[in-house]
């Protein structure tokens, strides 16, 4: 689903050019989770950026589901996220002007590709149902977070990335979202690229990388 090779990405200091990617490999297999650590300013939102197309590297290669990301031009990218791609991040980036329902089937619409018992599926799993008519602001942040998980499975990515999704959360309502979101990413048949500082959110992927100077480095999962 992912393969990522020699993948270099620099910003410019005062002191010079700092890598944050350096020659990086990765491979990610269709439906399959990776927990993606790190400290912060190692690179994982970059990393998730790049393939997401939303930056360029420097150098080096990105492939999702078989396709080159450098060999599409904005549209072609663009196309790409909408069809492939699901981003969930710590910002939910719902749409205020939109109820509940029509937030969750936003990008399925988009993409033509709808599901009406996954949908049905998501809202029941997800504690939904009695929020439809609503709107983002209407919502707790927890209900605002599980609208956005929603929204992001419903048209069935290849692969869904996902940066501190729970970080806005308190521990316990976390590790409950994680739990309903990683088998709904199953259900949905995608991949799943999670960056996290928690080691009990890694815990539910199947596997953990560790992001430091610029390479990537496979870690033990610690259960919990």
């Amino acid at each position: 689903m992912l393969s990522i090779t020699h993948l270099s990405k620099s910003f410019t200091q005062p002191e010079g050019q700092a890598y944050v990617l350096d020659s990086l490999n990765f491979e990610m297999q269709a439906a399959s989770s990776v927990a993606l650590l790190g400290e912060s300013g190692s690179g994982k939102s970059t990393l998730l950026h790049l393939i997401a197309g939303l930056d360029k590297a420097d150098s080096g290669e990105i492939e999702v589901a078989g396709v080159r990301l450098s060999s599409l031009n904005d549209s072609a990218l663009a196309q790409m996220r909408r069809q492939q791609l699901s981003l969930v991040f710590q910002q939910f980036h719902l749409i205020s002007t939109l109820s509940v329902i029509d937030n969750i089937r936003f990008q399925a619409a988009l993409c033509q590709r709808f599901d009406s018992d996954f949908e049905a599926e998501l809202i029941d799993r997800l504690g939904l149902l009695g929020q439809l008519k609503k709107y983002p602001t209407q919502l707790s942040r927890g209900q605002q977070q599980r609208v956005a998980i929603a929204r992001s499975l419903l048209h069935k990515p290849g692969m869904v990335l996902a940066d501190e999704p729970t970080g806005n959360l308190d521990e316990q309502s976390s590790l409950e979202v994680m739990s309903i979101f990683t088998d709904l990413v199953k259900s949905a048949g995608s991949s799943l690229l999670m960056v996290t500082h928690s080691k009990a959110m890694a815990a539910f992927m199947q596997r953990s990388v560790l992001l430091h100077s610029g390479q990537l480095k496979e870690m033990p999962i610690e259960k919990f």
